[in-house]
């Protein structure tokens, strides 16, 4: 009786690929852009649930490895001319060596003092780069980056091309973060965030494993901010600010921790919600607090950790054998 219910869980998987992959030719420009923005946003809301969802450690600074990934497109491209196939790696290890240099502060506490901390530290990164003048432009950014020049038959200037590459680089971090979290490695994360005592019982290095997490989660986000630089050709201090931290958790809080795909549809919603309500009211952040706790109130597990209850709920018991 449980055969099909793994395939039956890739059936809406598979048809919103489907549609991603063939829909914006047929979408206007507006909401193209809001598409382009969820997918990005979706790889740094996925890497904060590596956090969040599989080691239960929420984080108010996951911003800050967004913004370093994204100033590393600015400067690299702006002031050396770099081309992507340098700026992509140079990102990315900067984002890891930032969230290991913050893990070795951060994992000292637990609970909401790890929150604290993470909030300190995201403002930080987000005081050097208001400050630093000299090297981030302040609070003007840096601005004109143009579009990067992969080895492609089309250029990625266009809005549809770009919506591709930023669909592909999004379809690569959840492949990564699948793999990691179906994992031995991951099944030990989720063991750590159940019961770091009994972990430590059986052997396992607790803090590294919460380390190791940190340390991955910030370098797939910065991985979203080489995309969101290529994609705003801007990168300025607001990308680093808190309100963005707590967008993404949000994101994360909405659509389902630890499932991956719960986030990703959380960043679509936040995003679409964002942009579609700022346009009649400035309130729109109590309209986003409006939602999130209603979330919290009737749906503590997200709407993906919704429906999976509703549809295990459904489903028929399976047949007693006759004795």
């Amino acid at each position: 009786m449980s055969g099909p219910a793994p395939a039956n869980r890739l059936v809406v998987p598979v048809v919103v690929l489907a549609v991603l992959l063939a829909a914006p030719p047929f979408l206007s420009s507006y909401v193209l852009t809001l598409l382009t923005q969820s997918l990005i946003y979706a790889i740094v809301a996925m890497s904060l649930d590596l956090l969040l969802g599989y080691l239960g450690l929420p984080s108010l600074g996951h911003a800050a490895y967004l913004g370093v990934g994204a100033y590393s497109v600015g400067i690299l491209t702006s002031r050396y001319g770099a081309g992507f196939g340098t700026v992509l790696p140079v990102g990315v290890g900067l984002a890891l060596i930032l969230a290991a240099v913050f893990g070795l502060l951060a994992l000292r506490a637990t609970g909401v003092y790890f929150l604290m901390i993470t909030l300190a530290l995201g403002m930080v990164a987000w005081g050097l780069a208001y400050r630093w003048v000299s090297l981030t432009q302040g609070d003007n950014g840096i601005s004109g980056l143009p579009r990067p020049d992969v080895p492609l038959p089309w250029s990625l200037a266009g809005a549809i091309p770009f919506y591709y590459f930023a669909l592909a680089g999004f379809l690569l971090a959840l492949g990564v973060l699948w793999l990691i979290v179906h994992s031995p490695f991951g099944m030990s994360l989720v063991g750590v965030r159940e019961s770091e005592t009994r972990m430590r019982t059986l052997g396992y290095h607790v803090w590294l494993h919460k380390y190791l997490g940190f340390v991955i989660s910030g370098g797939v986000a910065g991985f979203g901010g080489v995309l969101w630089a290529y994609y705003n050709g801007f990168v300025g201090p607001t990308d680093l600010d808190l309100s963005t931290s707590v967008e993404v958790l949000l994101m994360v809080a909405l659509g389902g921790r630890a499932t991956l795909l719960g986030p990703a549809l959380g960043a679509g919603i936040i995003v679409f919600l964002k942009n579609l309500v700022s346009v009649y009211t400035q309130r729109w952040l109590l309209i986003l607090g409006a939602a999130y706790i209603g979330t919290i109130v009737y749906a503590p597990e997200g709407i993906v950790g919704a429906v999976r209850r509703l549809s295990e709920a459904t489903e028929p018991a399976p047949a007693r054998p006759e004795a």
